[in-house]
């Protein structure tokens, strides 16, 4: 006879469902009937709810377990969408439908879009876009609420669209379910899980995949952060990367501006400057002053870049816009920082590195132009004293008599020169009313100490003496140099040579006489001794050189006459007393035209053939008439 232990035995071996039936069946057919019948129903009933909540709970724990194991993959999450893979593959599994799929939000086009599938065959149906609120899946995202559907196709609470439904009915499905995957209170995306026949969907199904839509959701958001995290740590690594540079560079001119100050406190030079530099920054270095000249050069040890050019527009661009701009600028493989005090220009540096510089760099290439400028003006400083210490000497020896000889010799002596030397005086200017300024002064002591000499400024004017026998052309180099420093003509007469410091104020007197003369004949701009003057010469002259006047004008047809016999003196004489005719210079001379004009060709040949001109022929006339008072020409012939 059937009992309610049999209940206990399919309960133990779980069963199937039908088998709970067969007890009660045999318990009729045995005949049983009555309240032992009632007893077994109600037993079978017991039975059956015990197993529907074993079964429930079996559930769970397989609920549970894919939790589990989903949270298991979050911690370890290496690889974001084979998490996302896994989770949805769990919610076909656990739900137990024939497809699961997950769409996420397109921030970029304003849809939805098919990330991850399971179980789909329709190509259709996995390439959907859902506009927001079109479709089951639309509507969650827009709204953030779970929504269900047993029939989809028929289901009028939602927005068909041509393309969703025939990915749908691609696919075959009917019944969905779709819950929002939430990041706060944003919605990322939608978690579905749907099948091919009509089924409704239980609470318990609906909190299960809201379940794994937030593990879904976590496992985005730890990827994001990761993400982040893994930039955040690239671009940390690539700012050390540019901080350690960037404090080797600093460090680099740390040492640089140390060792330059160590030169100036040392009273290094500009060749040190241009050897640190060179340490510090590898290739070869060319230092020029204010005309481009260079001034020092370097190269670093075993570098085989070759040195810059000293001279060149494009150099002298660079310089210019180095000294606009107040900073180095690069032209080409070039890097030129001009050398500037203020608006003084004092040169520039040029490098020529061998590799790449960073802006550290340049800045320490400024930073040597700079400690560059303060030796030049400290050196300009030293000379200018020097300067004036051997401008006061010459001034003292125009303006004062020289009392005591012996006190002067030591004096110049101390400044390493010897005034019973030859020496020439110039005097330099010019007809503006102003005179030639500090600038020209500066010059001056510069060109006459580079020649062992002394310059001093006296009226807007510049004075010079110089080592030397020849003043015209003292002078003239002088007028030449000065007028191209200055960019306007400069005069200048020469005087000399003086030997002694008595003669000094002498020669001076006849050197600034000689630079007025040659102003006033409308000779300015260039230079000139007195003896280039002519008769103006001889007058300004203190010496009054009539013999030197005599030879330097009519010299050489004074000394054809006497190598030769000839009567060229007495032919000029006959000519310029006839005004300039031949017939009657013929007719003085007793000879045919002819021999006259002979005779003065010869002339032009010794002389020049400007001789006639009036200035010359005015010289020529005087110097022959001195000529004669010296002595009788006695009677020659041709």
């Amino acid at each position: 006879m059937p009992s309610g232990l049999e209940y206990l035995e399919l309960l133990a071996r779980e069963a199937a469902l039908v088998e709970f039936e067969r007890p009660v069946v045999d318990a009729r057919t045995a005949g049983i009937s009555g309240a032992a019948l009632d007893g077994l129903e109600e037993a079978k009933l017991l039975a059956l709810k015990v197993r529907a909540l074993l079964e429930r709970r079996r559930r769970r724990e397989e609920e549970l377990s894919a939790l589990y194991d989903t949270a298991g993959d979050l911690a370890g999450l290496r690889d974001v969408d084979a998490v996302l893979r896994a989770i949805v593959h769990r919610v076909r599994t656990l739900l137990n439908v024939d497809v699961s799929y997950m769409t996420l939000d397109d921030a970029g086009r304003g849809d939805t879009y098919m990330r991850i599938t399971d179980g789909s065959v329709a190509a259709s149906f996995q390439r959907l876009r859902l506009p927001p609120g079109a479709g089951l899946g639309g509507l969650v995202a827009l709204t953030g609420a779970p929504y269900a559907t047993a029939n989809y196709p028929t289901d009028p609470r939602f927005e068909h669209t041509a393309e969703i439904d025939q990915g749908v009915g691609d696919e075959g499905l009917v019944a969905i379910l779709g819950v929002p995957m939430r990041l706060g209170s944003a919605v990322i995306g939608v978690l579905f899980a749907a099948d091919r026949a009509e089924r409704p969907f239980a609470r318990e199904e609906v909190a299960l995949l809201s379940s794994l839509a937030a593990h879904a959701a976590v496992a985005l958001d730890t990827a994001r952060l990761l993400s982040e995290t893994r930039s955040a740590l690239t671009e940390l690594s690539a700012a050390n990367v540019v901080i350690q540079a960037h404090s080797a560079s600093v460090e680099r001119a740390a040492a640089a501006h140390d060792r330059m100050t160590a030169v100036v406190l040392r009273g290094g030079g500009v060749e040190d400057v241009a050897a640190d530099l060179v340490d510090v920054l590898d290739g070869a270095l060319l230092v020029i002053d204010a005309d481009g000249r260079a001034l020092a050069t370097a190269r670093t040890p075993g570098c085989a870049t070759e040195l810059p050019e000293p001279a060149g527009a494009a150099v002298d661009e660079a310089v210019a816009a180095s000294r606009g701009e107040g900073r180095g600028v690069r032209r080409g493989d070039l890097v030129i920082a001009a050398v500037v005090a203020g608006a003084d220009n004092l040169g520039a540096l040029v490098l020529r590195p061998s590799g790449p510089l960073t802006d550290v760099d340049q800045r320490i290439v400024e930073r040597a132009a700079q400690v560059t400028a303060l030796l030049l003006l400290f050196r300009r400083t030293v000379a200018d004293a020097e300067a004036q210490v051997r401008g006061d000497l010459l001034d003292d020896l125009i303006s004062r008599p020289v009392r005591d000889p012996d006190a002067v010799r030591s004096r110049a002596a101390r400044l390493g020169l010897d005034v019973d030397a030859p020496w020439v005086v110039v005097a330099a200017g010019d007809d503006a009313g102003d005179g030639l300024g500090q600038r020209a002064a500066s010059w001056a002591r510069t060109f006459a100490a580079a020649r062992h000499g002394l310059a001093v400024p006296r009226d807007g004017r510049v004075a010079l003496l110089l080592p030397g026998a020849d003043p015209a052309g003292t002078a003239r180099l002088v007028a030449r140099e000065l007028s191209r420093v200055l960019g306007r003509p400069v005069t200048a007469g020469g005087a000399g040579p003086a030997g002694g410091a008595e003669a000094v104020a002498a020669a001076y007197r006849e050197a600034d006489q000689c630079l007025s003369a040659l102003i006033s004949l409308g000779r300015a701009g260039s230079g000139a001794g007195t003896a280039d003057l002519g008769y103006v010469g001889l007058l300004l002259g203190d010496r009054r050189d009539v013999g030197g006047f005599v030879d330097g004008v009519a010299g050489p047809v004074i000394d054809y006459d006497t190598r030769r016999g000839t009567a060229l003196i007495r032919t000029l004489e006959a000519y310029f007393e006839a005004g300039g005719g031949l017939a009657r210079a013929a007719e003085v001379l007793h000879v045919h035209v002819n021999t006259v004009t002979q005779r003065l060709d010869r002339v032009a040949q010794l002389l020049g053939d400007d001789w006639q001109r009036p200035g010359r022929a005015l010289d020529l006339q005087l110097a022959l008439r001195l000529h004669r008072l010296r002595g009788p020409l006695g009677d020659a012939t041709t």
